[in-house]
């Protein structure tokens, strides 16, 4: 399980917007987006590193 700080979630959109970003890293990946705590956790094969820039690739700020 890997977990992010993410910063500037503020809706379900963009909940989506997270999780189809990491889904196109690993279309497997289990991913659980806490709106309230702005975290994000994810069990995936990929790479934290490859993780970490599908979330800034889909414009939030990852703080760890």
């Amino acid at each position: 399980m890997i977990d992010f700080k993410v910063q500037g979630m503020t809706c379900g959109g963009c909940v989506r917007g997270v999780t189809n970003a990491l889904k196109r890293v690993d279309a497997d990946a289990v991913v659980d987006v806490d709106l309230a705590g702005k975290t994000v956790s994810v069990n995936s094969t990929a790479d934290a590193q490859q993780l970490k820039q599908a979330i800034e690739k889909a414009g939030f700020a990852v703080t760890q």
